[in-house]
Parts: C-alpha cells; structure tokens; sequence
C-alpha cells in the first residue's frame, strides 16, 4: 500500500478517536454542567451522568451545586471604634436554577464575587452597632443577625446556609481590659451572693427566736391560767417512785408544797417515826 494513504488512513483515524472523545462528557455527583457552544450558554444546566456535545465547538463547564465551607476573614469597627478582627466559617450552596444565571453574569468563583463582600458587609452593620465588649459578650447574637443581613443581601443567587463565628481578635490592651471588668463583676456577683446569704441566715435566727419566745408566752400564760398544769406535768414525767411531799407554812390550802421523790432524802438507820401530836 501507497505510504501516502498510510499516514491519511492513521490521520483519519486519530482525528475520529478524538472528535468521538469530544462528543462526550460526563458531569459528577454534586455537580451540574454549562455547556458553551462557540460562546453561546446553554439555557438549562446539565445533569449530572453521560452527555453528548458538539465535538471541537463546545465544552463542558462543571459548577458544584453542593453545600460548600469557606472560611472568610473579616475586619470591622464598633460603636466605640475599637477594631475587631473576626474569622468566620461560610456553609453555602448554589441552587439548581441558578447555575446557569452565576456562570453568566458573574465571573470568577461565586464565593469571592457575591457572598463574600456582602457578608462582611453585613457584619459591619452588626458590629457598627455594638460595643467590642458586646461583641464578645454576644457573639451568637451578631452570627446571627449577620447571617440574617446576609441572606437578604444574596437573595436567591446563593443559600448561605450557616455561619460560625471561628474567632474574635481585639487589641491586647482592650483584651487585658474586658477581662479585667469581667473579674471584677464575678466578684461582685460572690460578694452579693455572701451578702443576700448572710442577711438570710439573720432573718432565720430573728424568726426562730421570735418562734421561741412566744412559745415561752404561751406556756407561761397557760401555766397561770392552768395551776393543776404542773401537777400534770408531774405526773406524766414521774418515773414510778414514790415521792416525798413538803409543805409548807400556813393551811394546806394556801401553802406551797414540793414534791420529791423518797430516796432522794435518805433517812438515818436509828431514825425512829415522829409521834403524832393530838
């Protein structure tokens, strides 16, 4: 065979492997693609799989439409001009319909031109509002007004779907003093906590006494009203032995009398009974 038509049979062939190999593509999981036809967009996005394309005119442009993370440094003010330095971690998405619409109009990678500066932006109104030591204090509270201004600034191009505020810097010296304040109202906090406790300890006795001493007026006010009370009191208590009486001077009726108990008073061993007077 003729050389010549050697290398135009092996030219044909190496241009037709090739023109087979640019008819198709294949879009991963996670992924949609934009086909560019000799600059022309396509009008929807591909799915992900097998494809077929215009050999040599087109390409495949792959766009993740998976949720990604992007850390983002932020610098902004306070109300009290102090700066804040702010590390913050970016979840965000591109939504299906919008592939198409990001690859057109917005060049370069979608974080960097649409989330990003409006982010910081609204972390700037938040921050602008508070003092650095709110800021500190609050730190949920600016996530999540922040991630609330930002939403409304991307609108539909984008879903941002979380934001995590990774670090708050501030000057040493400011650092140095939001500690200090913070030491000094714990200590505060311990002093009144010891106060309210003592103050409470004091109100207790002041009522226990209060609760004795009108248990001590009632008893007293019982006794004079109630003189067979003690004999009663006596009689519960006694231990079964029997009690010697003493009387005193005057009628039995009028005389103080004691009552004890025998063994109490021992009597001599030659003792012998008192005679009975007539």
């Amino acid at each position: 065979m003729n050389p010549g038509k050697l290398i135009g049979f092996g030219i044909i062939i190496v241009v037709a492997v090739l023109a087979l190999a640019q008819a198709t593509y294949v879009v991963d999981p996670g992924f949609r693609g934009v086909l560019v036809t000799l600059g022309k967009v396509s009008d929807e996005a591909k799915p992900e799989g097998f494809g077929t394309k215009s050999p040599f005119i087109s390409h495949l442009v792959r766009v993740p439409v998976r949720q990604l993370s992007q850390a983002l440094p932020a610098e902004c003010y306070s109300s009290d001009l102090q700066q804040v330095n702010v590390m913050l971690r970016v979840l965000y998405r591109i939504p299906e319909n919008q592939v198409v619409n990001i690859y057109k109009n917005y060049a370069g990678d979608p974080f960097d031109s649409l989330v990003a500066p409006r982010l910081q932006e609204a972390l700037k109104e938040v921050t602008a509002l508070q003092s650095a030591e709110q800021i500190v204090r609050r730190r949920e509270e600016v996530k999540n007004r922040t991630l609330a201004g930002a939403k409304e600034k991307v609108g539909g191009l984008l879903v941002i779907e979380d934001l995590v505020i990774e670090n708050i810097t501030l000057s040493k010296e400011l650092e140095a003093a939001i500690e200090a304040k913070m030491v000094q109202e714990q200590e505060a906090a311990k002093s009144r906590f010891t106060q309210q406790k003592t103050q409470i300890e004091a109100e207790t006795a002041i009522i226990r006494a209060k609760g004795e001493a009108e248990a001590i007026r009632i008893r007293g006010e019982a006794l004079r009203d109630t003189p067979g009370l003690i004999q009663l009191q006596i009689v519960e208590k006694w231990d079964g032995k029997a009690p010697l009486v003493i009387g005193g001077s005057g009628s039995e009726s009028s005389g103080t009398s004691f009552i004890l108990p025998l063994n109490s008073l021992p009597l001599p061993a030659t003792a012998a009974p008192a005679a009975r007077r007539p």
